[in-house]
């Protein structure tokens, strides 16, 4: 079992940044692939991020690419998400998930473990 906690969401105006973190407890927090996924109001939930379980590579949505970045720090069992020049088109609820070794580009079904999600709003 793995538990995940979100936190560091809020309201920001474009362009601000935000980090999120992801507290992560239970199972071999080094052997597992952490995801960032968003769901924005009456949509589906989408992929943001994820960092393979070794720390050796990330994957990206094309509409975050250049703005957020995933880390981990094994040592604290947290996963972070550094969100940059932030847009409206960003405001979601946020959900971090794990996926024991799992692959970068696997898709959400395949996520093992997902968090309550922690809510960022942009505003124009």
């Amino acid at each position: 079992q793995v538990q995940l906690v979100e936190s560091g969401g809020g309201s920001v105006q474009a362009g601000r940044s935000l980090r999120l973190f992801c507290a992560a407890s239970g199972r071999a927090f080094s052997r597992i692939t952490m995801g960032w996924f968003r769901q924005a109001s009456g949509k589906a939930r989408e992929f943001v991020a994820a960092l393979f379980w070794t720390g050796a590579s990330t994957h990206y949505t094309d509409s975050v690419q250049g703005r957020f970045t995933i880390s981990r720090d094994n040592a604290k069992n947290t996963v972070y998400l550094q969100m940059n020049s932030l847009k409206p088109g960003d405001t979601a609820v946020y959900y971090c998930a794990a996926n024991y070794l799992g692959g970068i580009t696997d898709p959400a079904p395949e996520y093992d473990y997902w968090g309550q999600g922690t809510q960022v709003t942009v505003s124009a």
